[in-house]
């Protein structure tokens, strides 16, 4: 009779055991991909990182967040600290202001097109780039692996240009890309020259945003896959 009772009681008991047993399990090995932590991303600059005259999904880093998470990199929404008219001292106070306490897994950083507008010299430009590449890479949890930059587009080519002198335009962004290019060497951080797909509007209305000024989303996609390659990259080292 008392074995029988035992019986029955082990017969009670160890479906339970061995429910806990797979969940102590489980809980220890998660499935893989199951439960991805989020990466972050911030996006630091001025109308071409705002997106001026696009919708705000449109703008280059919330297509590049999308695009990242269909290809199976988890991401979160862009941070964007960017404003349209802002040169780089102007971000700077910007970033300063923003007491940033998390650090990013990503920090994008596309500048100085209005230090170019205004007829800031290159020179000028050069230790406020600088500091400001210096504080992404401080923001960045992969440090330099962690930050990209982006050159400065050719706005020169836009209908809103007419009239101008567009040669011109086009010397004075180039030798700021060639300053923007060497400290990224000299830091050893991924520069990506997007100016001459931005040239590429002076024959393809697509790329022209509705102020005739401004990229396209069209224009800011093409952006993104120039970028691409560095988040494989990053992910490998």
């Amino acid at each position: 009779m008392r074995l029988d009772f035992y019986l029955h009681l082990m017969q009670k008991i160890i479906p339970h055991l061995l429910s806990l047993w797979f969940l102590v399990v489980l809980m220890g090995n998660p499935p893989q991909g199951g439960d991805q932590q989020l990466k972050t991303y911030l996006a630091l600059g001025d109308s071409y990182t705002i997106g001026e005259s696009v919708e705000e999904e449109m703008r280059w880093p919330n297509q590049l967040a999308r695009i990242l998470n269909q290809s199976g990199l988890s991401i979160e929404n862009p941070h964007i600290i960017a404003q349209t008219g802002w040169t780089t001292d102007e971000l700077l106070v910007a970033v300063d202001s923003a007491e940033l306490k998390n650090h990013y897994d990503y920090v994008s950083l596309l500048i100085g097109v209005n230090n170019q507008y205004r007829g800031r010299s290159v020179d000028s430009f050069v230790p406020e780039f600088t500091t400001l590449l210096e504080r992404a890479i401080a923001i960045s949890k992969n440090k330099t692996k962690g930050v990209f930059v982006l050159s400065i587009p050719d706005w020169g080519v836009m209908p809103f240009a007419q009239g101008r002198d567009r040669t011109k335009i086009a010397a004075e962004i180039a030798a700021y890309n060639a300053a923007i290019k060497a400290i990224c060497e000299r830091y050893e951080v991924a520069f990506f020259d997007i100016t001459p797909i931005s040239q590429e509007a002076l024959g393809n209305a697509t790329y022209v945003a509705s102020d005739q000024l401004h990229p396209s989303a069209a224009m800011y996609r093409a952006w993104v896959d120039k970028v691409l390659p560095f988040f494989k990259t990053a992910q490998n080292d």
